[in-house]
């Protein structure tokens, strides 16, 4: 949650509430970019995030002002945490985001590990992956591809943001208020926030129904 607010905070910051209506740049400025994460890995240019976010159109415009910005500052909440180089519980762990290319433990789910922004892991996640941004089978033959190839990484996490999987809503559904909660949701306290959002990517929830 730390991430998010961290986040949510610089962006309504250091943006104006009333500007043209255009692409994710108009609110992740790379000015913000570079301030949101000053200890990034050089792999994760802002040029990059640029041209991967262009691939999808609802990412970050959907809404008003006030949604586009808290959908961003949820998704860089989430994919700092996932690349983070500080310190658990740690005042550096929120300042460490984007650290990390790959995941240190390579030995789950070789050679389909995490890597990118998001983390991505095990082959049916590269598959699906690699066909919806336009590369056909190519992350599942070189799955390296995600960390050698900075708008490809980035790709792969927008892709896993904006997709619902099986009985999980998208986290851009659910940043945005197009996913609406059912009564069994709500009994088991799936409710609409950045909270849903760490379970669709991380938590079980959502495998059984």
């Amino acid at each position: 949650m730390r991430f998010s607010m961290k986040f949510r905070s610089l962006i309504t910051t250091n943006n104006k509430l009333h500007f043209k209506r255009e692409g994710v740049g108009s609110i992740i400025t790379s000015s913000l970019y570079d301030q949101m994460l000053p200890h990034r890995n050089p792999f994760y240019t802002h040029e990059a995030f640029i041209k991967a976010a262009s691939s999808f159109p609802a990412f970050g415009t959907t809404g008003n002002v006030a949604t586009r910005k808290r959908e961003l500052a949820a998704f860089f909440g989430q994919t700092s945490h996932e690349t983070t180089g500080g310190t658990p519980g740690s005042s550096d762990a929120n300042t460490y985001g984007y650290y990390f290319i790959e995941e240190l433990n390579k030995n789950d789910d070789a050679p389909y590990y995490g890597r990118g922004p998001m983390q991505i892991t095990h082959k049916y996640n590269y598959e699906q992956a690699s066909k919806a941004i336009g590369l056909g089978n190519a992350l599942v033959d070189n799955p390296g591809m995600v960390s050698q190839d900075p708008v490809i990484a980035f790709k792969t996490a927008i892709w896993y943001w904006m997709t619902a999987q099986g009985a999980k809503p998208s986290c851009h559904d659910v940043m945005t208020g197009k996913w609406t909660p059912t009564n069994d949701d709500r009994a088991k306290n799936r409710l609409p926030g950045y909270g849903l959002t760490t379970n669709i990517i991380n938590g079980a929830w959502f495998r059984v129904r």
